[in-house]
């Protein structure tokens, strides 16, 4: 069901306050999503159309917010795709886990968008469509890097897909990596590192330097283990003990030792023309969850040359 439009007058208990957080507000929506709003242009403050730019504007009382009509996240839906390609891994009572390919978003971002995971998946899964978080994002469990490949895990039953939150929540998935990192890493590891978020929309994470405090951070821990050396780089394991955006290509670039290809954390460390940053989720293992994903071709192709 569509929303109706809306005429909201601002009172005295919201002036001052920044738009983006009066929609979510007034709307009971989150923050991402009042911006999505802004970014389609379905806000008009005292008749005037403001985009997602106006979203830190701080609102005088009395001003009048309008917003058109709009489906509630959780009333939209993903474009189911029977065409899309997709290879099932493992699957069991309540979940199944998916080959997700590089360069192929887990779930769209707006009503219409094609070419995701999700859509693939809802082709064969339709049970998914409510599930958890609802909407365009039904059935996420967790999420991978757009550029990043391997094991990804859908709940198709709301109480499969509560117990798998909360063991990502309380750190209990096992998850094992494949990282193909410049320069020679000759010993295996630990690290735990406090990192914070920079940057959204392109996202950008940054270990907090000695003596800041920002209340956003979060500890992030981390081990590795060398595989192979691979002339000028080295094939590794890396296990994650938690789950944080960019975890694994910023720990690693933070040691010396950034992912191949990865353009963001690893400047010049394309040298080889990797076609995208070399990191791959090889193994998730949670109670009777579990499956496992090769090594894609380009990643294999990517190590040959390297071999060589």
């Amino acid at each position: 069901m569509v929303a109706a439009p809306r005429a909201l007058r601002v009172g005295e208990e919201d002036r001052g306050r920044r738009l983006d957080l009066f929609l979510a507000r007034q709307l009971d929506l989150s923050r991402a999503a009042s911006r999505r709003l802004l970014a389609r242009g379905a806000v008009r403050v005292d008749g005037r159309a403001v985009g997602e730019s106006a979203k830190g504007t701080r609102l005088a009382a009395e001003a009048v917010v309008e917003v058109a009509p709009f489906a509630r996240p959780e009333e939209q839906r993903a474009v189911a795709e029977p065409e899309a390609p997709l290879a099932v891994l493992a699957s069991g009572p309540g979940w199944v886990a998916v080959d997700k390919p590089a360069g192929v978003p887990v779930h769209p971002l707006r009503e219409g968008e094609t070419g995701t995971v999700l859509g693939a998946l809802l082709a064969r899964r339709p049970e998914l469509h409510g599930v958890g978080e609802g909407g365009l994002r039904s059935g996420v469990v967790h999420r991978l890097d757009l550029d990043t490949s391997g094991v990804l895990v859908f709940a198709s039953t709301e109480a499969t897909w509560q117990r798998l939150r909360a063991a990502f929540g309380e750190h209990r998935i096992e998850k094992l990596y494949r990282a193909v990192v410049v320069g020679r890493l000759e010993r295996e590891g630990e690290v735990e590192l406090p990192l914070v978020t920079a940057r959204h929309r392109p996202a950008r994470v940054r270990v907090v330097a000695e003596g800041e405090r920002p209340r956003s951070a979060r500890m992030c821990a981390l081990s590795w283990r060398p595989l192979e050396a691979l002339g000028p780089a080295t094939l590794v394991e890396v296990r994650p003990r938690t789950g944080f955006l960019h975890q694994i290509r910023v720990t690693l670039a933070h040691l010396g030792f950034p992912i191949v290809g990865d353009r963001a954390y690893g400047a010049g460390s394309d040298a080889v023309g990797a076609p995208r940053q070399m990191l791959h989720a090889a193994r998730l293992r949670f109670e009777e969850v579990e499956a496992a994903s090769a090594d894609p071709e380009d990643f294999a192709g990517v190590c040959r040359r390297l071999r060589g």
